[in-house]
């Protein structure tokens, strides 16, 4: 029997293992498993929105619900391979629920909460007619007398478990009854097997404590342990790039960038799919909502918030704070609090070891530009960006003082967001100037070469080979020609060995008493 609840059995999942694009997770269930029937049962995952979340939750109803033998859709996937799988293969009471589905059915918390235990008490009945519920039963007591007769405990899931926090952003007392009532439903009960939530936002907390301070938390700042199961790995990017005869290094650079600094790389799964098939590469995870929204938080430039988005629209990293986030959608007391739920969102990425955020890839970075464009305040920074194409192509051409002059005038137009005589400024004013260079490049800053480091490292794209690769060089207060010798001297080029018949030298020093630029290019071939 087909029900929408109470061990709704395998056929969403099955819908993905029909898709043209499906990558194996089923090792999830294998950290599941791990949990079932222990103190570490309650879990709630946050991420983005097309992360595979969903995905996930109807392959566990699939793989643990009683009633429907499922075996056929996991007979090839790697958990069928793992000691566990058969000890818990439709073994248990599922109970799932979209909390979205009965958010948009319903005109109030109440209304919503009504219904949702008026639905899954009835799916029960069915399933266990034998079981006579007391007519004072309240819903925690009907699944404790369930649990009682079936002797199993239930495996609950819950996927959208934030909307409520999304949709009613401003009513406060609508959020306390519902983490409430599932405070109430799911904590310390014994009828609880394992408890499973998956959602945008992590969980918001009142005061000091929690309804929901049972769950073991997984967001997009404490990933790592399920890090691999949400998104796709490098592996399988390359496995899937030579399947679709796409470009690996293309991919990396549009949809790569969410967890690189601990773990391996995780990309944009929505992305990649929509890639592979459509055979484009193009912005598809932030089509899937309007640039309006990114734009709101933007708009709000608390505590120098512009400044660290310039920042890392020059493709540097911005230190944050993630910890005094309120997990809500309406308190912001500092630039913090917005680049911490633009974590979660997914614009940006986060680096746990660094406690730093970035933007994590094309896609996204061009989703920021869109955002930015009629903003007030935000035109020369635009102007840069719009103008970056061309510097590019001074240096090319080696026209130094064109390059010179250029990012003069970016680092002249912007002086209060680029600090003009901090350290980091010039680098920061080259990479803005150099915005469009991303296209053509993979840019890496302080690449080890043979006697130190070199400040910026522009190597061409697989995609872009007839580009020279250049190594640009900074100094404050010097020559430029000194910053070619240093080049020379540290032994740069040898890092780059395979372009040395293509490769551009470029000096840049800026004089901060007369707050000048001089420039030098010179090539290697």
């Amino acid at each position: 029997m087909i029900r929408r609840y109470v061990n709704p059995g395998g056929r969403k999942f099955q819908n993905s293992l029909n898709s043209t694009i499906y990558v194996d997770k089923s090792n999830l269930i294998i950290k599941t498993n791990e949990l079932i029937d222990t103190e570490d049962r309650y879990i709630c995952i946050s991420r983005p929105r097309r992360f595979g979340k969903t995905m996930a939750a109807n392959m566990l109803a699939a793989y643990y619900g009683r009633g429907h033998d499922t075996n056929a859709l996991f007979e090839k996937l790697a958990i069928s391979k793992h000691p566990t799988y058969e000890e818990h293969l439709n073994k248990h009471d599922v109970i799932m629920v979209n909390m979205q589905a009965f958010l948009n059915k319903t005109n109030s918390v109440e209304e919503m909460l009504q219904k949702l235990q008026s639905k899954i008490t009835k799916e029960l009945q069915k399933v266990y007619p034998e079981i006579e519920f007391d007519d004072d039963s309240d819903f925690t007591d009907i699944m404790f007398e369930t649990y009682a007769a079936s002797e199993k405990p239930f495996i609950i899931l819950i996927d959208e478990w934030d909307c409520l926090f999304r949709e009613y952003k401003d009513d406060v007392e609508s959020q306390k009854k519902y983490t409430k009532f599932l405070g109430l439903w799911l904590k310390d009960q014994e009828y609880v097997g394992f408890a499973y939530m998956t959602g945008i936002l992590p969980i918001k907390k009142y005061g000091s404590h929690s309804a929901l301070n049972m769950f073991d938390e997984l967001s997009m700042t404490t990933p790592y342990q399920f890090l691999d199961y949400y998104g796709f790995t490098d592996s399988e990017i390359e496995k899937l790039s030579n399947e679709y005869n796409m470009d690996f290094d293309e991919i990396k650079k549009w949809y790569n960038g969410y967890f690189v600094d601990r773990g391996q790389p995780i990309y944009n799964p929505r992305s990649v799919n929509s890639c592979l098939s459509k055979k484009e590469f193009d912005n598809y995870w932030t089509k899937t909502e309007t640039y309006e929204a990114l734009k709101d938080y933007i708009k709000l430039n608390l505590d120098g918030l512009r400044d660290k988005i310039v920042q890392m629209i020059s493709g540097y990293d911005t230190k944050v704070n993630p910890n005094k986030f309120t997990n809500d959608m309406t308190t912001f007391n500092s630039a913090d609090d917005v680049l911490t739920l633009l974590i979660h969102l997914g614009y940006l990425t986060y680096n746990f070891e660094k406690k730093t955020v970035r933007i994590p890839n094309e896609e996204v970075k061009r989703e920021f530009i869109n955002s930015i464009e009629d903003l007030d305040g935000w035109k020369k920074i635009v102007d840069a960006i719009q103008k970056s194409q061309k510097l590019l192509q001074a240096i090319w051409n080696k026209e130094a003082d064109f390059v010179a002059e250029s990012v003069q005038k970016v680092h002249e137009q912007n002086t209060s967001i680029l600090k003009y005589n901090d350290e980091n400024s010039l680098s920061c004013s080259l990479s803005l100037a150099l915005y469009s260079a991303a296209e053509y490049y993979t840019i890496i800053r302080e690449l080890p070469t043979g006697k130190g480091y070199a400040d910026l490292v522009f190597i061409p794209r697989k995609k872009h080979q007839d580009k020279p690769a250049m190594v640009v060089e900074l100094k404050w207060n010097e020559k430029a020609e000194g910053a070619i010798a240093q080049i020379k001297k540290k032994n740069y080029p040898s890092a780059l060995e395979e372009y040395q018949d293509s490769l551009l030298l470029v000096g840049i020093n800026y004089d901060k008493k007369e707050k000048i630029y001089d420039c030098v290019i010179e090539s290697i071939s």
